[in-house]
């Protein structure tokens, strides 16, 4: 814990002297956080898990993006930032199950909306099928063995880029889980946090990562994309939302796949890997995919 020690003696000279003992915070399977008194004022400090840069995060673009998306009010205050931590404003909240998403959906799309219309220029892209190609890379150079669904995820994951098609590049968030999104427990606003997987990329991917994260139904993905366009949604971005469902699953098998490689947290991450890679699987297998990729083209 040396680190964390110079990390709070570092902060306490610009932030404020440090009350009590840093409290861990449970829910990260990539990072270590804990929440910190500094200055009589609460906060919530982020120190990168090992090896975090081989999951394609770019720090500067986490802290930008982060940053951005508080001035809109969409996320917890950036108080300092160095490659070694992040501090935050620690919000006072309640975390949201995915039903509690769901009820919240349009709230959420305006957030993403405004984000994505932000105008703010990050400092790396992201790219699903860039990202398989790159974390295959990884696990090889490290004597790990790729799970079984991977192949089938990359095909899937090219055949989905084909049919979407080009897009407008935009500042997203792309890790849209149930844990990255809070209520605050003053207002209840809903906010947004861990921008680490921020980048240039396909606003249509939020959209489908927050989709399947949270378990979406049919009525669910009309409402968000019905609220983030402003008007009823078509049968071609219900087949997109659907496309960029298979695409954020091929995302987080991959990325589990590095993991089990890469991480020192102790998780199961072939575990995590094998439920995206399977869903992906079947999904990829119906009927359905195709009418998707075909809605999709148009």
């Amino acid at each position: 814990m040396g680190e964390l020690k110079d990390i709070l003696h570092e902060l306490e000279a610009s932030v404020g002297s440090l009350s009590g003992e840093p409290a861990p915070l449970d829910g990260g399977i990539t990072n270590r956080n804990f929440r910190v008194r500094l200055g009589g004022e609460d906060y919530v400090l982020r120190l990168p898990g090992k090896d975090t840069e081989l999951l394609g995060i770019d720090r500067d673009a986490e802290r930008i993006a982060n940053a951005a998306a508080a001035e809109i009010a969409i996320a917890p205050d950036v108080i300092a930032s160095a490659p070694q931590f992040l501090l935050t404003r620690f919000i006072e909240c309640d975390s949201l199950g995915a039903e509690q998403v769901a009820e919240r959906v349009e709230e959420i799309a305006a957030a993403l909306s405004a984000f994505h219309e932000s105008g703010v220029l990050l400092p790396t892209s992201f790219s699903v099928p860039l990202l398989l190609g790159e974390y295959a890379r990884i696990v090889a150079a490290r004597g790990g063995t790729l799970p079984r669904g991977y192949a089938r995820a990359v095909l899937a994951a090219a055949q989905v880029h084909e049919a979407l098609g080009a897009f407008d590049e935009r500042p997203c968030h792309n890790d849209l889980l149930p844990s990255n999104l809070i209520a605050e427990c003053s207002g209840g606003r809903t906010m947004i946090v861990d921008w680490e997987y921020a980048g240039m990329g396909d606003p249509r991917f939020d959209l489908g990562n927050l989709a399947v994260n949270n378990g979406f139904d049919e009525a669910a993905e009309r409402r968000l994309l019905g609220a983030y366009g402003g008007g009823a949604a078509s049968d071609r971005e219900l087949a997109g939302l659907r496309l960029m469902r298979v695409l954020s699953d091929a995302r987080e098998g991959a990325w589990g796949a590095v993991q089990g490689v890469a991480s020192e947290l102790d998780f199961d991450f072939a575990a995590y890997a094998d439920e995206h890679f399977e869903r992906l699987d079947a999904t990829v297998a119906s009927d359905d995919f195709q009418e998707w990729l075909a809605a999709a083209r148009g």
